[in-house]
């Protein structure tokens, strides 16, 4: 046996022939004594088991919250939804209400459509709408809204119950127009190239002497078979005269950016 070795059994049994031989009063001393060296380092044990927990329960808790909220997040984004459909249902639902009202207060025989299609490249020309040759519409039809002239119709998609409407706002647009509280007549029209905010349109072959003030309003006369008299078509900005006669801008009594629901007249009074 190596010397280390014999050295270890020694003292262990020297050991344990002290332990045996002690009186019980120093056994309760040493082990008082042991008790009190180990006490903070089973205190400190029981104090870190205690923080271990907490901190496992916590991150139970929060996996269980992170969980929680994200179903919460999934169901605020369907009650948006919802929301939005709602919102769409009852701005198309005041729109059909207004269409049914202005259809029973009209004096004209009246189609309503819905604008279903407008190109960025030809906004102030032409758009097209939701009836065609099923609906009884044929071309060179007037075209209202509850403000005032929109246009005519001016092609019938074959085929299909779609329309397209010439704008008021196109230069290729005439409407015979008078001013109110004047004998002032002349051809209301769009003009090229107008296309930042809400186009003006142009009043021609007015007298030159024509006396009109801002804020007059324009109607339509009935001349030329296409639209019905005393339909609004905008109210005067300004008079430019000239040697032979005058010319006025006038601002549409319909906001052309904007439309959605419009009415093609099919008889009315003449």
């Amino acid at each position: 046996m190596k010397p280390l070795n014999l050295t270890a059994l020694l003292l262990f049994l020297g050991g344990v022939v002290w332990a045996f031989t002690l009186s019980d009063r120093a056994v309760r001393e040493v082990q008082d004594f042991y008790f009190s060296a180990v006490s903070p380092f089973l205190k400190s044990g029981s104090q870190m088991e205690t923080r271990a927990r907490n901190f496992l329960t916590e991150t139970r808790r929060s996996k269980e919250l992170e969980v929680e909220l994200g179903s919460i997040r999934t169901e605020l984004g369907r009650l948006h939804i919802i929301e939005s459909r709602y919102r769409d249902l009852e701005i198309e639902n005041g729109r059909l209400r207004h269409a049914l009202n202005y259809k029973k207060n009209t004096h004209f025989d009246v189609v309503p459509a819905q604008v279903i299609r407008r190109q960025p490249t030809t906004w102030w020309q032409t758009v097209d709408i939701d009836a065609g040759q099923s609906s009884g519409i044929g071309t060179q039809l007037a075209v209202l809204s509850n403000e005032g002239l929109v246009g005519k119709i001016d092609r019938i998609y074959g085929g299909q119950n779609r329309s397209s409407v010439l704008l008021l706002t196109d230069e290729k647009c005439q409407v015979s127009a008078r001013v109110e509280g004047s004998t002032e007549v002349g051809i209301l029209s769009g003009q090229r190239g107008r296309f930042d905010g809400s186009p003006l349109l142009r009043l021609r072959f007015l007298s030159a002497d024509a006396k009109l003030q801002p804020g007059q309003r324009v109607f339509t006369t009935g001349r030329g078979g296409i639209f019905q008299p005393n339909i609004p078509l905008g109210t005067i900005d300004s008079v430019k005269k000239g040697a032979l006669d005058s010319e006025a801008l006038v601002r549409p009594s319909v906001n052309f950016s904007d439309l959605s629901t419009v009415f093609v007249v099919i008889a009315g009074d003449s």
